[in-house]
């Protein structure tokens, strides 16, 4: 099974509702939502009110992404808010089993990503707790960045470390996902794919940015 997760960060938010329905509709399987404090990364975006807007939008799961310092100040409010699954990056979790433990405590799947610079190996404590990885292919905090294949391997590498664990984790990549290259990132050894621009702003709407990732697919 392979996932597209919509990142609504490329969204129209004067029409939030019904381009997460038209997503639903077109056979999204995930909603994902970035969550930036401008701290962590330099952008500023969504707090637990727009995921709690989603969760009436949707029936889908609600991916949500956490790039924050101290997440675990904000697990509760988004637990509540609706979200499905917590991802946070292992470098603002010094204790990173403890905080996978706070999530899954609260009813939400944990999950867990990396700057594209932080070693693959750093993951190693979270594989046994976690529900997701994420690999990212652009530097966190923007839509619209190129994606760098450079970062197939660590994809690789990843999938590998998952396989050697037992772990059933979803491998997902995030950054510059596009027709393009979504089949290269699948045969790295992801199976769910988040994707911002090549969804909400394809040229002919969402359901053909959707519909022309799954086509590339294997």
């Amino acid at each position: 099974m392979t996932i597209i997760a919509p990142s609504i960060l490329s969204a129209d938010f004067t029409r939030l509702g019904e381009e997460i329905a038209a997503c639903e509709a077109a056979g999204a399987d995930w909603i994902h939502i970035d969550v930036m404090d401008g701290h962590f990364v330099p952008n500023l975006t969504m707090g637990p009110f727009i995921v709690e807007a989603c969760r009436r939008a949707t029936r889908l799961p609600l991916d949500v992404h956490l790039m924050v310092e101290r997440p675990e100040n904000l697990f509760e409010a988004f637990a509540r808010a609706g979200a499905t699954r917590l991802t946070v990056h292992v470098e603002t979790c010094p204790d990173l089993a403890g905080t996978l433990q706070a999530i899954a405590a609260l009813g939400c799947k944990p999950g867990v990503t990396l700057n594209p610079a932080t070693p693959a190996a750093a993951l190693l404590p979270a594989i046994p707790l976690t529900d997701l990885v994420l690999v990212m292919t652009v530097q966190p905090g923007y839509a619209g960045q190129t994606f760098m294949a450079d970062l197939l391997p660590k994809v690789g590498q990843v999938k590998r470390m998952l396989e050697a664990a037992g772990s059933s984790a979803w491998l997902e990549v995030d950054g510059g996902i596009s027709a393009a290259n979504i089949r290269q990132v699948q045969e790295a050894g992801a199976n769910a794919f988040v994707s911002a621009q090549a969804i909400f702003k394809h040229p002919q709407g969402i359901a053909a940015g959707i519909q022309a990732l799954r086509a590339a697919l294997l």
